[in-house]
């Protein structure tokens, strides 16, 4: 089962984002799965890669999931990104986010910062943050 809750966790993920009104605030709405090709927001997070391995075992069905939450923002310096991401971060360790279980029942069991890189990204800048999560039955 290394892939069931895959769309479950990101969107309980996005929801946890948008959920978040001083999140929503600074960067007015825009959270994306793709961002729109043309008039891009100065900053906006948009959800990324994945990977997923199989963690099930005697006790169940389970999934490790590590997913990368990209933070853009245009302007010469880091600041206004890492304000969102700093921020991104603290909703993310907060009250985990809820599960849909649009497929199979499932909770997640654990969710937890990995690592960020910072990095410029043509003329934006970009914080990609890693986490890893682990979701089951």
């Amino acid at each position: 089962m290394s892939y069931a809750w895959a769309a479950d966790l990101q969107a309980g993920v996005y929801q946890a984002l948008a959920d978040d009104v001083e999140l929503s605030a600074l960067v007015a709405g825009a959270i994306f799965d793709a961002p729109p090709l043309n008039d891009l927001p100065p900053v906006f997070i948009m959800l990324g890669p994945e990977e997923a391995q199989d963690r099930s075992d005697a006790s169940g069905a389970g999934a490790e999931h590590r997913f990368t939450v990209s933070v853009v923002g245009e302007g010469p310096g880091f600041l206004a990104a890492k304000i969102v991401a700093a921020r991104v971060s603290e909703v993310l360790q907060g009250t985990p986010p809820a599960l849909t279980a649009a497929l199979l029942p499932a909770h997640l069991t654990g969710l937890w910062f990995e690592r960020a890189m910072a990095k410029v990204d043509g003329a934006r800048r970009r914080i990609d943050l890693r986490y890893r999560a682990r979701v089951g039955v």
